[in-house]
């Protein structure tokens, strides 16, 4: 129940981060796409959300997102190297690991991450991905890599009223890097990759045919 009982914990939180509206200051925005940022609660550093409409419906643009191995997502998110499945605990909820390139010009070095991950569909046709966290004994750290933690986050698709071709998504990352990384490379990594995040997202679902 541990998996299951820390799932919920940031499906609740992230899904709480869509809906509140209080402190969050923009950082950046880019064509469409606002990017919002305001201090966690979960640990010494930011939460980050983004949100924009995506041109695709909702199926569509959940296909590029969600969380499975060999999925799309390491196709076209540039900051998703490898996605692996450690352990399907239930139907929805799994502990996966995640590996990210370095980024900003090398500064920031390979990047692993555990975490708790379960789907959660409501019932005005919302899905989402939440993250959060957790130890798993086959994957302690592993050499080459910096271990990150991530506090709740993940992704939301709402479907836009009246528009079946297209789809609102919330981002929250909520994500400690690990290592000795200058606050203010960190503070200006995540607005602008999540930026990058939202253009990708749009080119993969324009080009994902089938649906």
């Amino acid at each position: 129940m541990e998996y299951e009982d820390k799932a919920k914990f940031a499906a609740d939180r992230l899904l709480g981060y869509t809906k509140d509206p209080s402190g969050w200051k923009v950082c950046k925005k880019s064509n469409d796409v606002v990017v919002s940022w305001r201090p966690s609660v979960e640990y010494p550093g930011n939460v980050y959300k983004g949100e924009a409409v995506v041109n695709g419906g909702l199926l569509k643009v959940w296909e590029c997102l969600k969380p499975i191995p060999n999925g799309l997502r390491v196709k076209w998110d540039s900051n998703v190297k490898k996605f692996e499945l450690l352990e399907q605990i239930t139907e929805d909820v799994s502990v996966c690991r995640t590996v990210t390139p370095s980024a900003a010009m090398g500064i920031i070095s390979p990047r692993d991450f555990v975490d708790v991950i379960v789907v959660k569909k409501y019932e005005d046709g919302t899905i989402s991905s939440n993250a959060t966290n957790m130890l798993h004994s086959s994957c302690p750290p592993q050499p080459g890599f910096v271990r990150g933690f991530n506090h709740p986050c993940g992704c939301v698709c709402i479907p836009v009223p009246g528009e079946p071709n297209r789809t609102q998504v919330f981002t929250v990352f909520q994500t400690d890097l690990g290592g000795l990384l200058p606050r203010s490379v960190v503070e200006s990594f995540f607005p602008s990759s999540m930026t990058e995040f939202y253009s990708n997202l749009t080119k993969a679902v324009k080009s994902l045919k089938g649906f």
